[in-house]
């Protein structure tokens, strides 16, 4: 039986169609008259009959609808069980990394998973624990020399959740004040160099697990100490842990031939029943050890006033990092998939997990790249399958926790270095060097991680990314225009052999927006080309670059024009911007806000000059 609205429907189409082919048989007066009156016929007699095909296009729409919700729902299910595959055991190689209880860790994967799908806009995302905020955050609480922390667990503990709801804190504030697009001003080359070295950073330290030798203090914790250390005393080596780290790497390789087997997961699990079947302990292979269930305990950090204010400073390097690394992965799959992604609503939202995870006593969180593209690659359709991960992983902390202590410390090893394989491609670093572009940057991110830690290192690559860009806005690129034959287009004079230069007239581009950093070195390279330029009367500058202008930048378009006026040429301004436009008419009505100084186009500006004079 049909309802209400598909009756209405069916009269509707019906009505329409009567009107088309009323006004086909009214206008058209050619021999198809005839043809065009059956039609009306056919539509009188056949259409009344519309509900029921329109009965039938509904069904079989809502079966459609049906069949391809639940074939999401499978992929998502598929997906989930995928992720949550991925993150356990990357969960306790991280906290191994931030040199926590691996419970802290479990707690903030839990509380990532839930919130971003609950609050999230990527349908990719997965927020958990990630290797380099593991990293980063550990360094930066070992760096607070003269407190607690660097000698009492329980005060590390308290610093490091403390630094995590600052930088959460912090995105938060980013968020509110819609700052999302400041993660450009990390260059990818940066972060490129930085994932590099951070990766080798972290596989460097898993050798002392996956070889079985203890790292005496007096070697040092620095990678290349490290390194160092384990060449020099192969004798050191343990063999039964050797083999168990061996036999794991080739596990890991070999399930790699089917993308959607979680194979760290798999790996551990045959790992643990070895352990307890072989007992690998009494061959020296050392155990993860107990593992407390996440009790998701609520309380601020108990720090003293003045180490929250250097734990402020020291945040702002985790802030980077977190958006930085997330909103590129977050990014990258978006454009792959054609979503629309929101930087400042992410940024909140990333924000609020990592408050959320640090007042329950977690670890730092972000959009890893390992377990956001497993996610893509496993058919994620939407944020279902962070549900469906945080689900399984619940179920597996009840069910399998008291197990995991029996997880030998190299395969935990081999689990880490397999997380950060994809870090250690240097495919994007030479496909960088081969463009012989942003060198410098690459190369100065990856020896700043090397030479200097994480921490400095990560502070080192920022201020690399934000000097380069200083750098390139503070050296604009003059151009001088030319109109290309006789048409109203105006090019750049040396790029084009048909553009040809105005008599009388000098026509200037800044390929750089005026600002306060780049406004004096254009105002100078303008004066250098009028001096000795006699034939000169009238200098047209476009400002098709600048959409607005700083203090600084108007104070030296005015200046501008009082020593060109002091020379006996007129400064005409062209491609105003409105913000630009309104600024110069409320600041100088007389000069260059007037009418006749500004003009929309670089031909009304040359038509505008006296013909006489032009030619």
């Amino acid at each position: 039986m049909c309802s209400s609205w598909q009756h209405a429907f069916a009269k509707s189409v019906r009505e329409r169609l009567f009107e088309l082919i009323e006004q086909l048989v009214v206008t058209d007066n050619r021999s198809n008259n005839r043809g065009l009156a059956c039609l009306k016929n056919w539509a009188e007699n056949s259409v009344p009959d519309l509900h029921d095909v329109t009965v039938s296009v509904a069904t079989t729409a809502g079966r459609a609808a049906s069949a391809s919700a639940s074939a999401s729902r499978w992929k998502d299910l598929v997906a989930g069980l995928c992720v949550a595959g991925l993150l356990l055991p990357e969960a306790v190689a991280y906290a191994g990394l931030a040199k926590l209880p691996v419970v802290h860790a479990l707690t903030a994967m839990m509380v990532g998973l839930a919130l971003y799908a609950a609050f999230g806009g990527s349908r990719f995302a997965i927020v958990a624990p990630t290797s380099s905020t593991a990293t980063l955050s550990a360094a930066a609480v070992l760096s607070l020399s003269g407190t607690a922390a660097v000698v009492d667990p329980a005060a590390y503990m308290q610093a490091l959740f403390a630094l995590v709801l600052v930088a959460g804190g912090m995105l938060v504030l980013l968020g509110a004040t819609r700052q999302g697009q400041l993660s450009a001003f990390v260059a990818r080359p940066v972060l490129r160099g930085f994932a590099f070295a951070l990766a080798i950073t972290i596989v460097i330290k898993q050798l002392p697990d996956a070889l079985g030798f203890a790292l005496p203090p007096s070697a040092g914790s620095d990678p290349l100490h490290v390194l160092m250390f384990a060449v020099s005393h192969v004798q050191a080596w343990h063999r039964p842990s050797m083999a168990v780290a061996v036999v794991a790497a080739a596990s890991v390789a070999a399930l790699r031939r089917w993308p959607k087997v979680p194979a760290s997961m798999v790996v551990i699990v045959l790992a643990i029943a070895t352990a307890r079947l072989l007992d690998l302990t009494s061959l020296g292979v050392e155990e993860v050890g107990a593992v407390q269930r996440p009790a998701f305990r609520w309380g601020l950090p108990a720090l003293e006033f003045k180490e929250w204010l250097r734990v402020g400073e020291l945040a702002f390097g985790l802030v980077v990092l977190v958006f930085a690394e997330s909103w590129g992965s977050m990014r990258s799959l978006a454009l792959a998939h054609g979503d629309a992604l929101n930087a400042n609503r992410e940024l909140m939202v990333l924000g609020g997990c990592n408050v959320a995870a640090a007042l329950l006593q977690g670890m730092p969180v972000g959009a890893g790249f390992s377990a956001s593209s497993a996610n893509a690659a496993a058919g994620a359709t939407s944020r279902w399958a962070g549900v469906v991960a945080f689900a399984a992983i619940a179920l597996a902390l009840i069910v399998a926790l008291p197990a995991l202590h029996l997880l030998p410390r190299p395969v935990l090893a081999v689990a880490v270095i397999s997380a950060l394989w994809h870090a250690l491609n240097p495919r994007p670093l030479v496909d960088l060097w081969r463009m012989k572009r942003d060198r410098t940057l690459v190369v100065g991110a990856v020896l700043a991680v090397l030479a200097f830690g994480v921490l400095d290192g990560m502070l080192i690559a920022i201020a690399l990314s934000v000097l380069d860009a200083m750098r390139r806005f503070s050296q604009p690129v003059v151009h001088e225009l030319g109109e290309l034959g006789i048409s109203r287009n105006f090019v750049v004079l040396d790029a084009h052999a048909g553009a040809s230069g105005i008599p009388g007239l000098l026509i200037l581009r800044p390929e750089e927006p005026l600002f306060f950093a780049s406004a004096e070195r254009v105002a100078a390279d303008v004066m250098a080309r009028v001096r000795g330029r006699d034939d000169l009367h009238t200098v047209i500058l476009s400002l098709e670059e600048s959409s607005d202008l700083d203090s600084t930048a108007l104070e030296c378009l005015i200046e501008l024009d009082q020593r060109l006026l002091a020379v006996g040429k007129v400064l005409v301004l062209t491609r105003v911007k409105e913000p630009v436009r309104e600024l110069l008419g409320r600041c100088h009505p007389e000069g260059l806000g007037a009418a006749g100084r500004w003009f929309w186009s670089v031909a009304d500006a040359v038509n505008a000059q006296p013909k006489a004079e032009q030619r």
